[in-house]
């Protein structure tokens, strides 16, 4: 028998990259939102430019479990290339939608799902003349019958066309016909709505619907960056694009046509880093965007700004690696090569944002840190947070805010001082003073370099002046501990024995799957690590348990090695859940490794009482 529920169910477009579905496809979340109801959106896509599949999963749950969930109630098979394996994504009891223009044997069907068959070329071939229309309106199509199928309100899809195409008014009419031919079609020849349906609701509030990647870039401007210097690289670029846009609208004096702000293309990833500490040298917040590949290259220029102490912020937008890896899937694969970048002792500041509200607010705090702590500081984002709408809490600004430029001297204060030195530990917190360019015109001048100096910034081999700044640093290191946003902590609905941490793009599924643990009797307390360093709080979390879960999205439990390096923790207590084939982690997965964990320990605390009986 098909399912029957109503706002909560996975649906997946198979499509083929370059064919034009993705606009129709959002607008088919996007419209389901417009009726009150959550949704999560996630499109899956290969790296090549064009041919291969590419698929969009959008859930839909009213209760608001957002992450990705594993499995799929409708498919949207409009690629035959990947018929196979879509059909086998879809739970017994689902739905399989295609393109039945050309006749598909029965044998290509599962007997477990109901199969619902619209000839939609043929459609766009009758109804359109023109061959790209022919192509681009399929889409179109299968969104009209979806709207009858599921009972969407098709004045709300007609609404987001509208605003689409506001500024190309003539492509508003083919594509709303577009929808009503598809939309006739499934009132027509099929029961609508099927089991799965959309009900309208006012469960979305006040949230607002936003890529991590957008939010970052508006905390850029907002956190008063000028500059961006980045090169090209997935899943980071439209981080940077975002920020040219904005600027171009909250950095432009319309009146003069001049731009207060400066957006670069550079040629490679080193050259990038490189502009961004020579701007932020010269008193600019400044910043780049990269993945893990381009963490790599900028290694020797990361441990220059950590060295000569200059402020840098880097977004690294986390895709799957090593090497080339996987650039369009998802991972939290740079932990460790952000946290120790570079080379000789250097540890470095990470935010970890969990949704695109964080992305901004890390965005914008990340200059503060930079600039308060004269050293580099890396938002750690991925590809499913950045290049996927999320459903998230609006963002804030409070107009009062006021940065913290650091301590940064001015004329007047270098007037008052016998003798200025750029490494010199006056307040004993391992934070010097600096100076910018041109402030005084004969005071606090001083040499830049990345070799070996003492406090007054003067050239020195000397083991005791390299050992005193070496250490110095190590103290700002220290102070930062209380300084970054420390880990959000929830305790279980019951006492708990054990507890589970987690951080980034996790949360959503996480927080699901705690709801199912509590249900099926596992109650556990959570930490969500936001920064590095840790704060007290994580290493107390770790020491309040006789065993803690870890879950990340890497091979290696990076976030463990961190934790056990930097806490001084037993990793016997600590049991890593791992998930790293490119695809967002869900809560089914998360449910199951700690299930399985703890039924497997069941035996052993058996085996051990017995043994102490005899």
């Amino acid at each position: 028998m098909p399912e029957r529920k109503i706002n909560n169910f996975v649906i997946k477009f198979a499509n083929v990259n370059g064919s034009g579905s993705a606009s129709a496809n959002k607008l088919f979340a996007r419209s389901i939102l417009r009726m009150g109801v959550p949704v999560s959106a996630r499109n899956i896509f290969p790296s090549n430019i064009q041919g291969l599949p590419t698929w969009y999963e959008v859930r839909v749950s009213e209760k608001g479990h957002l992450g990705s969930r594993g499995g799929v109630d409708i498919m949207v098979a409009m690629n035959a290339q990947s018929w196979n394996q879509d059909q086998l994504d879809i739970e017994s009891g689902g739905y399989l939608i295609y393109d039945s223009s050309r006749p598909v044997p029965a044998s290509k069907f599962r007997t477990d799902i109901t199969v619902i068959g619209i000839p939609i070329t043929d459609i766009c071939n009758r109804e359109f003349k023109d061959p790209r229309q022919r192509q681009l309106f399929r889409n179109m199509v299968y969104l009209g019958a979806l709207s009858s199928l599921l009972a969407i309100d098709i004045a709300e899809v007609e609404r987001l066309i509208q605003e689409q195409f506001s500024s190309k008014e003539a492509l508003v009419s083919p594509n709303v016909q577009a929808l009503h031919f598809g939309m006739d079609y499934a009132a027509e020849h099929f029961d609508c709505p099927i089991g799965f349906r959309v009900k309208r609701s006012s469960s979305v509030g006040s949230k607002i619907f936003i890529d991590g990647n957008s939010a970052a870039a508006l905390g850029c401007v907002y956190g008063g960056a000028t500059v961006a210097a980045w090169y090209p690289i997935t899943p980071s670029s439209s981080l940077a694009e975002s920020y040219e846009k904005f600027c171009k609208t909250y950095r432009h004096d319309h009146d003069t046509g001049r731009n207060s702000f400066a957006s670069i293309q550079a040629e490679d990833e080193l050259a990038s880093i490189g502009m961004v500490i020579g701007a932020s040298w010269n008193g600019a917040r400044a910043f780049t965007c990269t993945s893990g590949p381009g963490i790599s290259l900028m290694q020797e220029f990361i441990g220059l700004a950590y060295f000569a102490e200059i402020p840098a912020v880097i977004f690294d937008v986390q895709r799957g690696g090593p090497s080339t890896g996987m650039p369009t899937r998802t991972q939290q694969s740079d932990i460790l090569s952000c946290a120790y970048a570079s080379h000789g002792d250097t540890k470095q500041i990470l935010l970890i944002p969990s949704d695109p509200k964080e992305c901004f607010d890390f965005g914008y705090q990340a200059f503060d840190f930079a600039e308060k702590f004269q050293t580099p500081v890396f938002v750690m984002s991925d590809l499913d947070i950045g290049m996927n709408d999320h459903l998230t809490d609006p963002l804030e600004w409070n107009d009062e805010i006021t940065y913290d430029r650091g301590k940064i001297l001015s004329k007047e204060s270098l007037d008052e001082l016998a003798q200025f030195g750029r490494y010199l530990d006056v307040d004993g917190d391992g934070v010097p003073y600096r100076t910018l360019p041109g402030t005084h015109p004969s005071k606090g001048a001083f040499f830049t370099r990345g070799t070996s100096r003492d406090r007054y910034a003067k050239y020195s081999e000397s083991g005791v002046d390299y050992q005193d700044n070496m250490q110095r640093l190590q103290r700002k290191f220290e102070q930062l501990r209380t300084q970054l946003p420390a880990a959000i902590i929830e305790e279980g609905k019951t006492k708990a024995s054990i507890g589970v941490i987690y951080y980034g793009s996790t949360e959503p599924a996480m927080k699901e799957a705690l709801q199912y643990l509590e249900e099926d009797g596992v109650s556990l307390d959570s930490m969500r690590i936001r920064a590095f360093p840790f704060g007290d709080e994580v290493s107390e979390f770790i020491d309040s348990y006789d065993r803690v879960f870890l879950v990340e999205q890497n091979r290696d439990a990076q976030m463990k090695s961190l934790l056990v390096s930097e806490c001084n923790v037993d990793p016997n207590r600590i049991t890593s859940i791992l998930h790293y084939n490119g695809s967002p982690i869900t809560a089914r997965f998360i449910r199951s490794e700690i299930t399985q964990s703890l039924d497997a320990l069941k035996p052993s605390r058996k085996r051990k009482s017995i043994s102490q009986k005899s």
